[in-house]
Order: C-alpha cells, then structure tokens, then sequence
C-alpha cells in the first residue's frame, strides 16, 4: 500500500538522507577542524591519522580537482582551509575511513601546527575594527533629522538579541556516489539543492551536466540546510571523485552544533520619536549584524532585516542603517525569519519604551500607528490595504483584549509572588526571494497510461508539507483524486536551476509552476474531451476524476488518457513559472521587492514567580491573514510551530561560547529548546479572503508567524515590571529564569 507524504512522516516510515541504503563498498568520511579561532595553519601530519585501523586516505585543499571556494554570495568561503582558519571547527582536511567510527577518531588524531593570530567576537569590535563583509547599507524614508524637531518625547536605547540553534531532526547529511561515465549521483539532505549542484562542479571541475543531486525530503531544516548543506555534500562528493567509492559523511548532534553556524545575533541602537497625539513621527536605528567568519547568506539576511526594520507601523520618517561584521565565530546563516525577527524586535523594544516613558499602555500606541492603506515603507513599496489594523481588531474583540488587561490587572493588585504580563505583537512579512532573479520555478509534469500524475518540482520537504500543497494543487487543477498524483523527490536531473527553498516561497513558487504544467496537459486534453462528449471544448469541466459537461455525459479520466495516447495527445509537460511584477534596485534602495504582504496580530500572556525568577508563557491568541488557505490544519500546524520556536528564542535558548570561541552549549543537555510543558495554549483565527496574491489565492505561512514569538519576551518584561520597576535602557534576549531573577533583584 502507498501512502501520502504527510501519511509517511506521521507513521515513520519516512525515509530521510541518512536512512538510504549503503552502496557495496561505501566509505565513511569526517572531517578535522581547527582548535583555534583564528590562526596560521603551518602544516598538517597525517601520519597517526593513517595509522588509524580502518582509515583509508585524508584529503587536504591540495586534493581538490576544481576551485577550492564554494561561496555563492561572495568568493572567498574555502571548502578545506590551506594557510589560515578562521574560527574554531573550521574543516582543514577530511578523513575516509571503512567506517563512521574509524573516520571519527582518525580526525582526532589528525596533528597541525598552529601559529595564533588575533581574534573578534564581537559585532561592534568587528564594526570598530572594519572588519565588514560589505559596506554598510541604510535604508531611508522622509528626512529623519528634521522630524526630531516636532517630536514631544523621544527614547533611545539599545538592543542585544542572541543566537539561536536550529536543531532540526536529522542532521547535516550527504551519500556522494560515483557514476561510470565520471559523473556524481549526490544525496545531500539540503533546502537548495541547485546550490550544491554548483558548488560541487566548482569543486570537482566537473560540467553540471556530469552531476546529480536528489533530494528526497529533510528532516527539519529551519534554513540551516539552506547554504550550510553545501560543505558537507562537497566534501563526500571530493572523496567519491578521488577514491572512485560512494562516501557518506553524516555528523552527529555535538558535532553539528558546534561546526554549523546560528542564527545571527544583533547589537542594536535605536531612537524614537513621538509627537503629542502619540503618532510616531521618526525612527532611527543601527543593527550591528554578527555574521561570523565568512558571507555566507548574511547580507542577505541582513538585506531583509532592513526590508521589516518598520514591521506593521506607519513611519514617516525612517532611516536605519545594518552592518554585517566579520568575527571569529562559525559563519551564521539563514533561520526561519531570515533577519526580520531581530529588526522587529528593535521596533518593539522600543515602542515599549516609548510607552513607559509616557506612563501608557503599548498597545495604544501600536494600534494607534498601524499601517492603512497607502502608507509608504522605507524601500519604495506602499501598503495595499488596511489588512494590519483589522487582523489587530479582530483579535481585540474575538479574544477580549480589553477584558484579559483588566484580568491581568486585578491578578496583579492581589499580591502575592505571582505576577502576569500580556503584550501584542503585529507582523507585517513580504513575501518573496528578495533576490528578485531567484523568484522562479520549474515543474515537469506526467500522465502516465493509468492516469496516474507525477510531479517533480524544485520544491524541498522538510516538514513543513510543501509537497502535500503541490500535490492538492495539482489534483485540483486536473480535477483527479489526490491519490492519483505522485510528487516525486527533487533532482537537478529532472528540474535544473531551482531556487532553494526558503524564504516561505516554496509553494507560491513550485506549487505555481505545477499549476502551469497541469494546465498545459489540459490545454491537449480539451479538445479531445470535447469530440468525445460531443460538445464546445470551452463546456468541458475537468473534475471528479472525469471530463463532463452540462448535460451530464462524462468519460473517466483513465479513459480519457488511454484515447488521448492513441490520438498521440502530449501527456507531458514542462511549465516555468516566474512571479510577475519584482523588481528592486539597490543601489536606490527602491522597487517593488514582495509579491504581497501576509499581516496578524498575536496577543502572548506570562506569568512569572517573581521569588523563584521562573516564567511561563500562558496563553498565545492569533488572528493571522492566510488569504484562502489550501489547508487550515496544516496552516494551524505551521503557526504553532513557529510561535513555539520563538518562544524558544526568547527564554530558554540560549548559544554561549568561552573566551576563545569554542561553543559550550553543544549538545541538548546545555543547550534548552522548549519542550511539550513549555509550548502554551494556543488559540489560532484564520482570516481568510480572497484578496491574496498567493497561489490559489493563499497565503505563505511559513516565517512570519515566528515574529508572534517575539511577544513572549514582552509579556515576561510586563509581568516582571508589574512587580517593580526595570531598566530598559538595555533589552537582552534571552529572557532566561536566571536572567529573570537576576534582574528582578538587582544581582
């Protein structure tokens, strides 16, 4: 029996990267990494490495037939470092061995000498010293330094948000196997796979025509296999080249966490300024970006904290400039969000400033300055409609904000150690690859002599059920059952150039894509239908599993496809799809980057034992704009995940690293992700209408509703201020029991 995708993961019985058969013969591989966070590297001796029983060979950069670079925004990102590292886990060679074990400790035994050299954690340092990876870019709208002369109250302040881990189920993954005309079949558990398409030609020096990568579904993902997938393919697949064997190279979880990079942390000033009325009429604000020791994706990351510097709220007078900055630590890299998470939270940090500096309650202010229809953002695009202010509404009265204030308030008048707090969070997320050229698709599409469809997408699995999307989307457009429709696994042998899937683009994109391909095959079958109905082609309806018109005459659809392969009828096809309308300019900042703009509010209620210094998020009520949603269970599925992880981010995890750059919260006993006592109730209002510019008039889900998370910060903040006044002049994340206690009485 043959299941669906969502059917599979939920027996278990899906298979992941690491889950594949072994080819006879297959090597192990693991890499060495530098000890130091940034060094001279003198000279590797291989000789008790290959001492190691079981170890077969160790490779260095010098074994590397193509180009030892596999960086995709800038060069400069070595897959095996040569004269100097960079950060602590830098690869500098790999070790194959007969077994995983054996590759194991024959990278531990691998000996180098090492000649230290400075290093930099931090943002600003990085900032101070000029260590950027691009020049520092600034967002601007209306003239800033003339608005401060008619503001009533201004606040300033500063912001310092932590790492994050992406801990995603299975671990960074790759089987490499060698084909006999000189080519490689990749397996690579990665979000792009086009990516490590190329990044293995430039390393290997082979054409692409010579390279396939499959990718059958992740488990988990997050973006932390959207460009960190990449080395690790890469060097399986230098190994399979050299050795003429299929290699794997799997880590496992202390070694994932500590050679991978994180979400980015940001040092952030802002100032604010109000007029008399409360309208907010300048922002100003400064993000110090920690990208660690390479690009990576962090421009981009940091382009799209700039796009959501202004979130949900009407800003006049906007200008705010981001710098990535260079340190000693191991790359970062993209996470659900991609770097719109920590803009926003600078806006709200200081929104509440602002608030308690006027003795108000924050939700007056945000409610009062969100955006309507016209409003202008900072990077040239204007709100469509009033969708902010009205998912705000609803939520205040289908889930009785006023009432839950004056709850909180009576709690908090009746003493004793327990003190609540609520907070509302707005989103405003654009939709789209902000990287206008990386907005396209490719679907190919066939009908087999049963009837049966197969699909093959660019699209990644990774849990979030972007192949159940494009499976219905198909079925519906063809008017066939689901079970009919197949939607294979990913291949740069069947779908070349793909983008990678991220950004909550994956069904907008290849969901769109496939649309198109169905309706090529029904552009064939139309005609056809007609003669055999004896009708106009336009009467013909396509559902139910068969063609019929008005009449009610029908042929079943496996009928109809045994005549259309008679009449030599195409039953294949291959649609590219492109967003239409993006465009962007950089160098002014200016353009229409997003499809569309997916708009909530979030209303997050804590509770905090102010003698004990622990906390609790209660409750989480969301109305959240999904357009005309293809599945409200899975949409409620992707939001409560992604409020939960948020809520991680805020209060328990947190990333620490020694004095000289080594990771000590490497494995999940020191590392706190939340868990099921920690998750709150969680009550979800899907607005849905048919305004969206989605696909199927839907909206993505993904990312944004990881901003309501936010909100858990906030609220822990007003529960722990209802007891005693806090210093705000400085925020920090995360809102960890420790830091709770320790700031509720002054240690």
């Amino acid at each position: 029996m043959t299941y669906p995708p969502l059917a599979l993961l939920a027996r278990g019985e899906a298979c992941f990267t690491g889950d594949l058969p072994l080819p006879p013969g297959t090597l192990h591989a693991m890499v060495a990494t530098s000890p130091q966070a940034h060094a001279r590297l003198n000279g590797i001796d291989r000789s008790a490495a290959l001492a190691e029983p079981g170890v077969v060979a160790v490779l260095t950069a010098a074994d590397i037939p193509g180009t030892n670079d596999i960086g995709n925004l800038f060069r400069g990102e070595p897959l095996l470092a040569v004269e100097e590292v960079h950060c602590v886990g830098e690869p500098y060679a790999l070790v194959v061995a007969d077994s995983a074990d054996a590759a194991w400790r024959g990278a531990r035994e691998l000996r180098a000498d090492w000649q230290p050299l400075p290093t930099i954690f931090d943002a600003r340092a990085a900032y101070a010293a000029g260590q950027l990876i691009q020049p520092p870019r600034t967002f601007a709208l209306g003239d800033v330094d003339a608005a401060w002369a008619s503001c009533t109250t201004v606040v300033s302040g500063r912001v310092e948000l932590g790492s994050a881990e992406h801990v995603y189920m299975e671990t960074q993954c790759a089987l490499a196997i060698p084909r006999d005309d000189g080519g490689l079949k990749i397996h690579s558990a990665t979000q792009s796979p086009s990516g490590v398409h190329k990044a293995v030609a430039a390393i290997s020096g082979l054409p692409m025509h010579l390279i396939e990568v499959e990718v059958e579904r992740l488990g988990g993902g997050f973006g932390g296999k959207e460009e960190q997938a990449t080395p690790w393919a890469c060097l399986a697949a230098l190994a399979a080249l050299r050795l003429r064997r299929p290699v794997r190279l799997q880590l496992d979880r202390p070694d994932d966490m500590r050679l991978t990079g994180k979400r980015h942390p940001y040092s952030a000033d802002y100032r604010l300024g109000l007029d008399a009325q409360g309208n907010f009429l300048a922002y100003e604000a400064t993000l110090y970006q920690n990208a660690g020791c390479t690009a990576d994706l962090s421009t981009a990351i940091l382009e799209r904290s700039l796009f959501h510097a202004t979130n949900a709220y009407r800003l006049p007078n906007v200008r705010v400039t981001a710098a990535s900055c260079r340190t000693n630590l191991p790359s970062n890299t993209a996470f659900r969000g991609f770097g719109a998470p920590q803009a926003i939270f600078v806006l709200e940090a200081a929104i509440r400033r602002a608030a308690r500096q006027l003795g108000i309650a924050p939700e007056s202010l945000q409610r009062q300055n969100l955006l309507r229809t016209g409003d202008a953002f900072p990077y040239g695009m204007t709100a469509a409609d009033d969708r902010a202010t009205a998912c705000w509404d609803e939520l205040s009265s289908h889930f009785d904000l006023a009432g839950r204030q004056q709850a909180v308030a009576q709690f908090n008048a009746s003493g004793g150690p327990l003190r609540k707090g609520l907070t509302v969070v707005p989103v405003c997320f654009g939709i789209s690859f902000t990287a206008t050229l990386l907005n396209q698709a490719e679907a190919l599409l066939h009908v087999y002599a049963d009837g049966s469809v197969s699909i093959t997408t660019g699209a990644v699995d990774m849990g979030q059920g972007v192949q159940h999307r494009i499976r219905r989307v198909v079925a519906l457009t063809l008017g066939v059952d689901e079970a009919r429709v197949h939607v294979a696994s990913t291949s740069t042998r069947s779908v070349a150039n793909v983008s990678p899937t991220a950004a909550s683009t994956g069904a907008d994109l290849n969901g769109e894509a496939a649309r198109q391909a169905a309706l090529r095959i029904l552009a064939g079958l139309r005609p056809l239908a007609a003669e055999l109905l004896a009708c106009p082609p336009a009467a013909v309806v396509f559902a139910h599993d068969a063609a019929t018109q008005a009449d009610g005459r029908r042929i079943a659809w496996p009928e109809l496809i045994v005549a259309a392969y008679a009449r030599r009828v195409p039953l294949s096809a291959l649609a590219h799809y492109a967003t239409p309308g993006l465009h962007f300019d950089p160098s002014a900042n200016q353009g229409r980057p997003f499809a569309y703009h997916v708009m909530g509010a979030a209303l997050v209620e804590a509770t905090v034992d102010v003698l004990r210094g622990t906390g609790r998020i209660d409750r989480v009520a969301v109305v959240h704009d999904v357009g005309l949603s293809l599945d409200p269970t899975l949409d409620r599925g992707q939001i409560e995940g992604a409020i939960v992880q948020g809520i991680g981010w805020m209060t328990s995890e947190e990333i620490l690293y020694d004095e000289n750059g080594r990771l000590l919260t490497d494995t999940l006993a020191s590392y706190k992700i939340p868990d099921l006592y920690d998750a709150p109730a969680i009550d979800i209002r899907l607005r849905q209408d048919a305004g969206a510019a989605g696909l199927l008039g839907s909206k993505a889900v993904g990312e944004p509703p990881l901003i309501y998370g936010l909100g858990a910060y906030f609220a822990l903040r007003a529960a722990m201020a209802a007891w005693r006044p806090l210093p705000d002049e400085v925020q920090q994340t995360p809102l960890t029991a420790e830091r709770i206690f320790t700031q509720l009485h002054d240690l």
